[in-house]
C-alpha cells in the first residue's frame, strides 16, 4: 500500500467518526438520519477501497438507501412534543 492510499484510508476513516459524531450532535432528527447516511456511503467507499466491491455495493444499497428510507418514514411519521 503506498502512502497516498493510506492517507485516503485515514480521511476516509476520520470523515465516517466525524459523520457519526455529527448524528449524535444534531438536534434536528432529519439532519442526524443524513449524516449517518454520509456515514453509511463513506463505509461503502472504505469497503470498495479494500478491494471488496461486493460487500461495498451490499452496504450502499441496504445501509445507506434502505435504511435512510425507513429511518426518515419513521421520523416523518413521529409527532414533535413542540406540536403537542
Amino acid at each position: 500500500m503506498s502512502a497516498a492510499q493510506s492517507i485516503i484510508h485515514v480521511v476516509v476513516l476520520v470523515l465516517i467518526v466525524a459523520g457519526g459524531a455529527l448524528a449524535v450532535w444534531f438536534k434536528d432528527l432529519i439532519s442526524a438520519v443524513l449524516s449517518l447516511a454520509a456515514a453509511s456511503l463513506l463505509v461503502s467507499l472504505e469497503f470498495y477501497l479494500l478491494q471488496a466491491p461486493d460487500v461495498a455495493i451490499a452496504e450502499a444499497g441496504i445501509g445507506a438507501a434502505l435504511t435512510t428510507a425507513i429511518y426518515v418514514i419513521a421520523v416523518r411519521r413521529t409527532r414533535r412534543k413542540e406540536e403537542e
